[in-house]
C-alpha cells in the first residue's frame, strides 16, 4: 500500500500533534469515565485521538475535523500527549483481563500495545526530523489540496474547511523549521543525500508556480461543483488565488530556502541511524515497532541473506526455462528491454490486463474466503499530473462504501509497461485479496472499536498483502515465465530490504554498497534502486515489516495445516486472520492459537 496517505497517517504520531481552534485550550480535557468497561475506554480513547490527528479523521470520511491541521511540534505539547496515552493506560489497569472473552482480550492487547509503542517512540525524539524526502505533511498537502484526494470539495463548507487548513499550514512549516534546528543542536540530522532530494520537492513547479491555473492547489477551483452559483464560484476563486499566493507558495519557498542554506550544510555524510547519538537503541526501537517482534537486527539481517539466496535459485530456474545464456544479473538486465516482457500498446490494454487477473482469480476466491468485503472496488490509471513519480498503490475506500477502494496503476508509457515488474503479484498485493480485502473487512466490521477499525499496523497489513502474493500458484497465476519472474522479483525486493535496512542502520553497509547490492538482485534501474535505498534511510525499520508479517502468517498456516491435516480449512484460516483487523504479530499468534483449539 504505497500511497502517501498511508505512510503519512502511520507517521502522524511521529510528525504531528493536535491543532486547536482559537480560544480552545491545547490541553486535552480528561473526559474519560472511571469505568472498567473496555468498550468505553477504547471508544473514548479514539475520540480524543482523532482530535490529535485530524488528517486521520479526514481519511476515514469523518468530516468533523476537516478544518484542522496538526500545527504544533513543541516539547510542551508532546509531554501532554504522552500524559494522555498514560492516562488511558492507567484506565486499562481497572480491567479484569481474565474475565474478558477471547475477542475482548485481543482488543485489550492491541490497545495496550499501541499506547506503550506511542509513548516509547517519543523517547527517541522523532520530532527532530519532522519530514523527509519520502514522507510527511509537505508531501501529502498537495494531494489533499488537489481536489482529487481524500479532502472533500463538494459544498461551501468543504471549501471553507480547506481554506482554514491552508491558514494553519505556514504555522506547521515554521514549527518544522524550528524542530529541524533543534535536531541540528542535538546532532540528530538527516543525511545530505536525502536533503538534496527534499529541496527540489519544496520548489516543485506545480506547487510554487504563480500561474495559478497551473498550480496543483487550484484544482478544487478548476473543478467547482456545478451547483455553485457564479457569485460563489468567483468568491472562492479569489480566496483560493490569494491563499495560494500569500500562504502556500511562501511557506514552501521558505522551507526550500531553509533546507538549502541552513540545513544542508549541517546534514551528515553518514547513512545509517547507528551514526546518530544513541543511534543503535533508536534503530532497535524502530525495528521492534515496525516488525512488532523482539527480533534483533542481526537476526533479521541473516534471515534476509538466506531468503535472497533462496530466491536467486528460483530465478535461475526461470532464466533456464526461457533459455537465456548468461548470468542471473545479465538476465535481470535483459528482461528490462525484452519485447516479450512488454506486450502492451495502449493504457486500455494494460488496464484490461489487470482486469483479466481479477476475472481469473474470482472463482477461486470463493474457496479461499467465506467472508468478503461489501465495499466496491475499481482499477484506475493514476492521474497524469502525478503518474511520472507515482508507484502502483491502493487507496482505501470509505467505511460507508460511498467511496470505492481503488487500485491505481501509473502507465506513463504503455509500450514500456513491463510484466516482469510483477503484474500478477502486484494485483494480489495491492488489490485483491491483499489490501482491498484486509482494509475493507476491517473498516466494515462495526463490532471492532474504532481505533482498530481504522488502525494500521505495518507488519500485519503489509505482511498480509505480501502473503497474498504467495497465493499466486493456488489462484492459477504465475504460469507465464515472465509473470513468475515478476512474482519472484517482488518477493526478492522484500528480502533485499531485510538485508539493506539492517545493513545500513547498523553500519555494515554504506548507501553506495546498498544500491549495488540492490541492483545485483532486483531488476530496477539505478534511479529506482537509489530511491528505494534512500527510502530505507529515511524510514528506519519500515521496510522490514513486509517480510516479518508474511513469514509469520505463512508459518501459522503451515503449522495448522500440519496439525489439523484434512480438517484444516483454508477459508476458515483466512477469515480468522482477517476477523479483527491489524494486530501486532504476537497478538495474532495468540489469537490463532485459540482459533486452532476451537
Amino acid at each position: 500500500m504505497n500511497s502517501f496517505y498511508k505512510i503519512t497517517f502511520l507517521f502522524a504520531l511521529v510528525f504531528s500533534v493536535i491543532s486547536c481552534k482559537k480560544g480552545d485550550s491545547p490541553i486535552l480535557k480528561n473526559t474519560y469515565p472511571s469505568s472498567s468497561d473496555l468498550d468505553s475506554i477504547a471508544a473514548n480513547y479514539y475520540e480524543e485521538y482523532l482530535k490529535l490527528y485530524p488528517l486521520e479523521a479526514t481519511s476515514q470520511g469523518d468530516e468533523r475535523y476537516n478544518d484542522l491541521l496538526p500545527d504544533n511540534l513543541s516539547q510542551d505539547f508532546i509531554k501532554k500527549e504522552i500524559a494522555f496515552y498514560n492516562s488511558v493506560q492507567n484506565q486499562l489497569k481497572s480491567i479484569d483481563y481474565n474475565s474478558l472473552d477471547n475477542d475482548q482480550k485481543v482488543v485489550f492487547d492491541v490497545l495496550e500495545y499501541t499506547l506503550i509503542d506511542k509513548q516509547e517512540r517519543y523517547a527517541y525524539h522523532p520530532e527532530y526530523i519532522p519530514f523527509t524526502q519520502f514522507d510527511g505533511l509537505p508531501l501529502t498537502f498537495p494531494m489533499l489540496g488537489s481536489g482529487t484526494g481524500v479532502q472533500p470539495f463538494k459544498t461551501e463548507k468543504d471549501y471553507d474547511n480547506w481554506l482554514k487548513r491552508i491558514e494553519q499550514f505556514p504555522v506547521w512549516m515554521d514549527s518544522a523549521i524550528e524542530n529541524f534546528r533543534a535536531g541540528i543542536k542535538n546532532n540528530v540530522v538527516l543525511p545530505k543525500s536525502l536533503v538534496v532530494k527534499m529541496i527540489p520537492q519544496m520548489k516543485a513547479e506545480e506547487i510554487t508556480t504563480f500561474e495559478i491555473e497551473k498550480n496543483i492547489f487550484y484544482g478544487p477551483i478548476r473543478n467547482l461543483p456545478k451547483d455553485f452559483k457564479p457569485v460563489i464560484a468567483n468568491k472562492y476563486a479569489k480566496l483560493y488565488q490569494d491563499a495560494i499566493k500569500n500562504k502556500i507558495i511562501p511557506a514552501y519557498v521558505k522551507m526550500a530556502d531553509f533546507l538549502e542554506k541552513e540545513y544542508l550544510p549541517k546534514a551528515r555524510t553518514t547513512d545509517g541511524y547507528n551514526a546518530l547519538p544513541n543511534g543503535s537503541n533508536v534503530y532497535a526501537y524502530y525495528v521492534k515497532s515496525w516488525t512488532t517482534t523482539d527480533k534483533a537486527p542481526d537476526d533479521i539481517h541473516q534471515t534476509g541473506l538466506k531468503e535472497v539466496e533462496r530466491l536467486r535459485k528460483e530465478m535461475e530456474k526461470v532464466k533456464n526455462q526461457v533459455g537465456f545464456k548468461g548470468s542471473l544479473e545479465e538476465f535481470l538486465n535483459h528482461v528490462k528491454t525484452d519485447p516479450k516482457a512488454m506486450p502492451y500498446q495502449t493504457s486500455k490494454e494494460v488496464l484490461a490486463g489487470f482486469q483479466s487477473i481479477l476475472d481469473k482469480i474470482t472463482p477461486k476466491l470463493k474457496t479461499m474466503f467465506n467472508v468478503t468485503p461489501k465495499s466496491p472496488f475499481e482499477i484506475r490509471q493514476t492521474e497524469k499530473y502525478r503518474e511520472a513519480s507515482a508507484s502502483a498503490e491502493y487507496i482505501q475506500g470509505s467505511a460507508d462504501g460511498k467511496r470505492p477502494g481503488i487500485f491505481y496503476i501509473p502507465i506513463p508509457d504503455p509500450k514500456k509497461f513491463n510484466v516482469t515488474s510483477g503484474m500478477e503479484s502486484l494485483f494480489l498485493h495491492e488489490a485483491i485479496p491483499g489490501h482491498h480485502y484486509q482494509v475493507s473487512l476491517q473498516q466494515e466490521n462495526t463490532k471492532l472499536p474504532k481505533f482498530m477499525r481504522f488502525g494500521w499496523i505495518g507488519a500485519y497489513g503489509e505482511g498480509w498483502a505480501l502473503y497474498c502474493e504467495s497465493l499466486g500458484p493456488e489462484f492459477g497465476l504465475y504460469t507465464d515465465p515472465y509473470q513468475k519472474l515478476g512474482s519472484l522479483s517482488d518477493e526478492m525486493l522484500r528480502a533485499v530490504r531485510l538485508v539493506i535496512d539492517t545493513g545500513i542502520h547498523t553500519g555494515q553497509m554504506s548507501r553506495e554498497e546498498a544500491i549495488k547490492y540492490f541492483l545485483s538482485n532486483v531488476a530496477y534501474d539505478e534511479a529506482g534502486a537509489t530511491a528505494e535505498v534512500e527510502r530505507y534511510m529515511a524510514l528506519p525499520g519500515q521496510a522490514l515489516s513486509y517480510k516479518a508479517g508474511s513469514m509469520k502468517i505463512r508459518e501459522l498456516r503451515d503449522k495448522y495445516q500440519k496439525q489439523q491435516g484434512k480438517k484444516f480449512n483454508l477459508a476458515s484460516f483466512h477469515d480468522e486472520v482477517l476477523s479483527q483487523g491489524c494486530l501486532p504479530l504476537e497478538v495474532l499468534e495468540r489469537k490463532m492459537e485459540l482459533w486452532a483449539k476451537r
